[in-house]
């Protein structure tokens, strides 16, 4: 599991290459299970991410968040990608 919270200032940077960003999600290199972006309590402006994936390693993991386009544009202050144990999917 991918968690990134962005930059205060980050959301024009954000929105110039979110583009670029749903390109790189549309062909990932491992499986993506669900994702989208983190909400303000506005339920409106983006203020990170959440990218729930199946791979093979941590590493490819780290490799697949390390070459999204929303990471070399420096949009996320604070990233944790953490080994997520599904235990209950409540989706038809």
């Amino acid at each position: 599991m991918i968690h990134c919270l962005d930059y205060k200032d980050a959301l024009d940077r954000r929105l110039a290459n979110y583009d670029a960003h749903k390109a790189y999600l549309s062909k990932p290199p491992v499986k993506i299970v669900i994702s989208g972006p983190l909400l303000a309590d506005d339920e409106k402006t983006m203020i990170g991410s959440m990218v729930l994936v199946e791979a093979e390693s941590l590493a490819d993991v780290e490799a697949f968040h390390r070459n999204d386009p929303f990471f070399a544009a420096g949009i996320w202050e604070e990233v944790s990608i953490r080994p997520f144990n599904k235990r209950t999917d409540n989706r038809e």
